[in-house]
């Protein structure tokens, strides 16, 4: 594509889902600094059908007392929470406005997200509402911490999310991730930086990061009927990258070798109660040898932990068998595993 066709096109697309993009406020009860009359916090969201659903994620409606939504339109209503799912840092809220104020945005399809991607972000980052940037897809399959904790106090992990380098600040949080077809591949969460500004916020250093719209598709669908989501759970630890080459030496494993390694099985989960090792017990900060190296989840390459959670997430549910093959002893092993939800 051309320069002017590229600009051509982003310039069409902007106009076409810009009014389905919304600013959202957050009004707390926290008393000074806060005035009553001043939202304390912002974000981006966006209409996703005509009977006034709006989404956003979760960590900008936590601890709100009101929620404002503005639209391009000019028109502002009072919204309310339909529910929320810290995992995914999704949320879903519930206006009443005229029709011709809501105009929703087509959803895509993150399965089809490439590396090398051209993608716009829409939003309102430090309050400037109906903003766009432009940039490419820089990864795919990334995994953060999730908003969640076990119960043991450690974090869950979200998987599959989409890597951005287009220009993501505080305030874009929400907002939608599109293609260059107008469809939108992910939602806006979060930033990783080094830098910050003179207010203390979290300043854009191309590193963005998206909740892929596939989860959107799962998710949002059960917040609204129910107000909450299960993930499916297999019950284990395993290492957020790939194995490097001195755990490839301490495990005793040839320098080529791929897979999510299970360093630690909790007590009574699937994974454990269908057979799986682990390496030592959660309580243990050491690599340690014996954990199962799981390497295929029903016939699908695992290579490294996120893909084996980006597929647990986008793939399966909660009550289904799904086939782990491991490595164990230089063998390979088959364990049948039945996904019970996240505690």
């Amino acid at each position: 594509m051309s320069d002017f066709a590229l600009e051509a096109n982003l310039v069409e697309l902007y106009s076409q889902v810009h009014q389905g993009v919304v600013t959202i406020y957050a009004y707390t009860d926290l008393g000074p600094p806060h005035p009553e009359d001043l939202p304390a916090g912002q974000g981006s969201g966006f209409v996703i059908d005509q009977q006034g659903h709006i989404v956003t994620n979760q960590h900008v409606v936590q601890g709100a007392t009101q929620l404002e939504v503005d639209f391009a339109s000019g028109h502002k209503a009072w919204a309310e929470v339909l529910g929320v799912d810290p995992d995914s840092d999704l949320a879903v809220l519930q206006v009443s406005v005229p029709p011709e104020a809501l105009v929703p945005l087509p959803l895509g399809d993150s399965a089809s997200v490439q590396v090398g991607d051209f993608v716009v972000a829409i939003g309102n980052p430090f309050g400037l509402s109906g903003s766009m940037t432009v940039g490419v897809v820089s990864a795919i399959g990334r995994v953060l911490q999730s908003e969640r904790q076990t119960p043991e106090g450690r974090p869950f992990s979200a998987g599959g999310l989409i890597q951005t380098d287009a220009a993501i600040n505080p305030g874009n949080s929400g907002g939608p991730l599109l293609n260059l077809q107008g469809q939108v591949v992910g939602v806006n969460r979060a930033i990783r930086t080094e830098d910050f500004t003179v207010t203390g916020s979290a300043a854009n250093s191309g590193v963005g990061f998206a909740v892929p719209v596939n989860i959107l598709r799962r998710v949002v669908p059960s917040l609204i009927e129910q107000g909450s989501y299960d993930y499916p759970y297999l019950g284990i630890s395993s290492l957020d990258g790939g194995l490097n080459l001195v755990q490839l030496e301490a495990l005793g494993l040839p320098a080529d070798t791929t897979g999510a390694y299970i360093t630690c099985l909790v007590a009574g989960g699937p994974a454990a109660q269908a057979g799986l090792l682990g390496g030592s017990s959660c309580d243990d900060p050491e690599l340690r040898t014996g954990g199962d190296l799981v390497i295929a989840i029903n016939g699908q390459t695992v290579e490294t932990f996120s893909d084996l959670l980006s597929y647990l997430i986008t793939q399966t549910g909660v009550g289904e068998e799904v086939t782990l093959t491991v490595l164990r002893d230089g063998q390979t092993v088959d364990v049948q595993v039945t996904l019970a939800p996240r505690p």
